[in-house]
């Protein structure tokens, strides 16, 4: 394909289309990012020529030098013929306004968290330089620690992950912002390695994926940590483990803030006596939940 594209293709109007045309021809999946094929296909194009990613339409008539062209075309070609999602294939991935270095040992961030923590979690923190102590369990990448240092401005953060690997990737992203000093990584299985300290604010997106859509994911998802993204038979298997064990880790006004997927339904009927508030995200409000210190009991 390359070869044959790379004698026709000139401009980067050219190869936009040509993309679009690829990805769709493929039925590609879009869940990692991008919502479609046009912008992963200008995204792509725009990083792998150094170009601003918000300045397509300046340079869409641009004549490519042959290793230019060649440089996209392999791009293009890898994330059709391997699947690969386009995050991994230029090691970056977006929250917000914030940028994280990712690869294959973590998980693509995508975190609703990530939308609340931008507000500073109000209404239900109305101080945020009270928090003065807060966790992030399953850090991955440790995006949603960074987030919470830029929230949370008198925060120490404790970043947990049981994969070593993916806090080989987080340590990166915490060296880049400059927040050694703020952000502790510490490999756990969920709370097991931890001391007795108590935090104000724990948050986590956990593995919550169950047995019958892991075994339907498109084949973009299997390019992920396969532990990062299954928890048992309905997805809950790693939410059981934190509410059972949070209320200990929290100090008495301490929140607990949880992403589930879209398993609200089995959750509440799991758990009937837990009063879940569930907190409005661009996407609904079925996918995070809030839990006070004092509505955890003995879970």
């Amino acid at each position: 394909m390359i070869t044959q594209a790379q004698s026709q293709l000139r401009t980067i109007r050219d190869l936009l289309r040509f993309a679009v045309s690829q990805f769709n021809q493929a039925s590609l999946h879009f869940g990692h990012g991008c919502a479609n094929a046009y912008d992963e296909a200008a995204y792509l194009i725009l990083k792998t020529l150094h170009l601003p990613l918000d300045q397509l339409e300046p340079f869409l008539d641009a004549r490519l030098l042959d290793d230019e062209c060649k440089q996209v075309l392999t791009m293009i070609d890898r994330r059709v013929t391997q699947r690969t999602p386009a995050a991994y294939l230029t090691h970056e991935a977006w929250l917000g306004d914030y940028s994280f270095y990712v690869d294959e040992r973590v998980i693509i961030p995508r975190s609703f968290i990530a939308e609340l923590l931008q507000t500073q979690l109000s209404p239900w923190i109305t101080d945020p330089d009270a928090i003065f102590s807060a966790l992030d369990l399953c850090t991955g990448s440790g995006c949603l620690a960074i987030l919470m240092a830029h929230g949370f401005q008198n925060a120490h953060i404790d970043a947990i992950d049981i994969s070593t690997q993916a806090l080989e990737v987080a340590h990166k992203n915490v060296q880049d912002y400059g927040l050694e000093d703020r952000i502790q990584l510490i490999e756990s299985n969920l709370f097991s390695a931890l001391s007795e300290k108590q935090y104000d604010l724990i948050i986590s997106n956990p593995p919550y994926v169950n047995a019958a859509s892991m075994a339907e994911l498109p084949q973009e998802y299997q390019h992920e940590p396969h532990n990062a993204l299954a928890s048992g038979l309905d997805g809950l298997d790693a939410t059981r483990l934190i509410l059972r064990n949070a209320a200990q880790y929290l100090t008495d006004d301490g929140l607990l803030l949880v992403e589930i997927g879209h398993n609200r339904a089995v959750l509440e009927q799991a758990y009937p006596q837990l009063p879940f508030t569930w907190l409005e995200t661009s996407a609904g409000d079925e996918f995070v939940f809030l839990l006070r210190r004092d509505q955890l009991g003995n879970e």
